[in-house]
């Protein structure tokens, strides 16, 4: 199981875009087209997949937030980071 990051170490690792919300980081893309949006959720699903660590995920008309958390150790961790990252390849 990975470590629990500081306060510090989350904030010097956030990915471009992505925020602190409590113990998840949190991203929310905008597409114009609501398939779009679809589509870039099905990339993020194979991503997710071949890493085997999963983000929470709410799609809405025109946007797509993206949450990861690593729930085995209450909190983030770099998978988490390392995970965004890959996610906003992905854009």
């Amino acid at each position: 199981m990975s470590d629990v990051l500081s306060d510090e170490e989350v904030e010097r690792g956030l990915p471009n875009g992505w925020e602190r919300d409590d113990d998840e980081i949190v991203r929310v893309y905008e597409f114009d087209d609501y398939l779009d949006g679809i589509a870039f959720v099905a990339d993020v699903g194979e991503v997710a997949e071949e890493e085997f660590h999963h983000p929470e995920i709410r799609i809405g008309y025109g946007e797509v937030e993206v949450r990861f958390t690593t729930h085995e150790a209450d909190g983030i961790t770099d998978s988490d980071l390392r995970l965004a990252d890959l996610v906003n390849d992905e854009y």
